[in-house]
């Protein structure tokens, strides 16, 4: 069996329908990312690569609030398909009505068992779900079974790895920044995409990444203190360390000097004819 973590709010182990504050707080993460240059400039080149065409059928996984998958159903038109798979139902409620009228539709599904018959679809969209994760590899299968031959699929993911953080004490920040490959099932998600379609049969035509980058004018002080907190439970730092740690990034948003940073990446591949 697969080793598990704590994990984040988005896997669907921890969804809790009965918590409207934690339902409120995926939704806002989302909003954000969804407004970041990074992660814009990666879809516009995934969707590029993908070419969809009219009257072509979509499947978009995991897709939280689904503004891909609107995305999705403009791009095929109203003879076209696209379907949203989301587990979470305050998310899928969201995207349900945040699509009224777009020509997207949203069910219930798990990325490790698509309620899709094989073969059935001319693209598939995954963003930001391998991570969360534990048997990755075994929805990446999943995809490639429902993915007609000729089919397209673009996986972006994030590599919890990569994260940057800057200005202050090489250690302290490396130990501070360590956090991030903790909550994350499969915290090198990113790296790992090439090998996962490979292994499931698929032709990679194309790769991509993006910096996300934090504004250096501000720090995300939800996201350090949490990364923070983690450092010190894991007795990696101690609590002075970290107020050091904070008080460093705060002076330099300041002065507009901060950099944080992690990378995300993409990938595009089609299924043999």
């Amino acid at each position: 069996m697969a080793q598990t973590r704590p994990g984040s709010g988005f896997q669907t182990r921890n969804i809790d329908a009965r918590n409207p504050e934690a339902a409120a707080h995926l939704i806002g993460a989302l909003d954000v990312q969804d407004a970041n240059p990074g992660v814009r400039r990666l879809r516009a080149w995934a969707h590029e690569a993908l070419a969809p065409k009219d009257g072509e059928r979509t499947l978009d996984v995991g897709c939280g609030t689904g503004s891909w998958t609107r995305e999705l159903a403009a791009a095929v038109g109203p003879q076209g398909s696209a379907l949203g798979i989301e587990p979470n139902p305050a998310l899928r409620a969201v995207a349900e009505e945040r699509a009224v009228g777009s020509g997207a539709r949203f069910t219930d599904g798990d990325a490790l068992a698509l309620p899709l018959p094989d073969a059935s679809v001319d693209i598939v969209w995954c963003e930001r779900v391998l991570q969360h994760l534990a048997e990755p590899d075994r929805a990446v299968a999943e995809m490639a079974r429902v993915l007609r031959p000729g089919g397209r699929v673009a996986l972006l993911d994030t590599d919890w790895a990569t994260t940057v953080l800057h200005p202050g004490d090489p250690e302290i920040l490396r130990a501070l920044t360590s956090g991030a490959l903790t909550s994350a099932a499969n915290p090198y998600s990113g790296r790992r995409l090439v090998g996962q379609l490979t292994a499931a049969g698929l032709v990679v035509d194309d790769r991509g990444s993006q910096a996300l980058l934090q504004d250096h004018r501000s720090v995300a002080w939800p996201l350090i203190r949490m990364l923070g907190k983690s450092a010190v439970h894991r007795g990696l730092l101690t609590e002075a360390q970290c107020d050091t740690a904070y008080t460093g990034l705060a002076e330099a948003a300041e002065r507009g000097a901060l950099h944080m940073s992690v990378t995300m990446f993409g990938v595009v591949a089609h299924r043999p004819g």
